[in-house]
């Protein structure tokens, strides 16, 4: 697709999965949850309770690894029937301070592209998650000097991106966001009257994703985030 972005000043990047791996771990937790959980249910009982525990919780606890752990103890006690064991409670905490420990990986490219791009344009990060989570990742990841603004959002829904760029002072017309999902990165921006970008990642949560009827031709995706330089610089 021929896009051009002449008017754009300000560049948003969602950040996990498409700064940094995210993910992928979150998958491998859930592996090792149904494992635990053997002894009560069938694994796909088990992914389709934590998921729906996940979706339940979501208002309550918002996004992130905390909120994910508690839902994986809840989800624990619910199929045991309130039989689970204290050191399986205790192995389903060690699982998500392990993806917290969890050492970030950058994912192809990332570092070149903010280089390129932070000389020329207003870098923000935009993302969902719990805030001591995502401030440590950025303090991680080693990229925070690219960026002007960071904001961790409770949700990406069109009224949370109008208010955070009235705040800013960005006009619709001069800002870009940059993300692998759809759902949260690019139908809400598209909706708002701005550009969007959509670089996908190999994994989706299920709740990230959306109908193809529900997709347009109104953005621009890409397969890689180095392709950007192409259209930005």
């Amino acid at each position: 697709m021929d896009m051009k972005f002449e008017n754009i000043t300000t560049i948003g990047f969602d950040a996990d999965d498409t700064l940094w791996v995210n993910e992928t771990y979150f998958r491998e937790a859930e592996e090792e949850f149904a494992a635990l959980l053997e002894p009560y249910e069938t694994k796909n009982t088990i992914d389709q309770e934590l998921f729906r525990k996940e979706m339940q919780n979501l208002d309550l606890y918002g996004y992130g690894i905390k909120g994910f752990m508690l839902s994986m103890i809840e989800s624990a006690l619910e199929l045991s029937n309130q039989q689970v064991s204290q050191s399986t409670l205790a192995h389903i905490l060690q699982i998500g301070k392990n993806m917290i420990a969890h050492p970030l990986e950058l994912l192809d490219g990332v570092a070149e592209v903010l280089e390129a791009l932070h000389h020329k344009y207003r870098l923000l990060v935009l993302t969902k998650g719990d805030l001591l989570d995502q401030e440590r990742k950025l303090e991680k990841s080693g990229l925070i000097q690219y960026f002007h603004h960071v904001e961790v959002l409770s949700d990406k829904k069109e009224d949370n991106y109008r208010r955070l760029l009235d705040h800013l002072e960005i006009g619709v017309d001069e800002f870009l966001m940059v993300g692998n999902s759809l759902k949260s990165d690019v139908l809400p921006i598209l909706n708002i009257g701005a550009r969007a970008i959509h670089v996908p990642f190999h994994t989706t949560w299920a709740h990230e994703e959306v109908e193809p009827h529900l997709h347009n031709n109104e953005h621009l995706t890409l397969p890689s985030l180095r392709e950007l330089l192409r259209y930005l610089i």
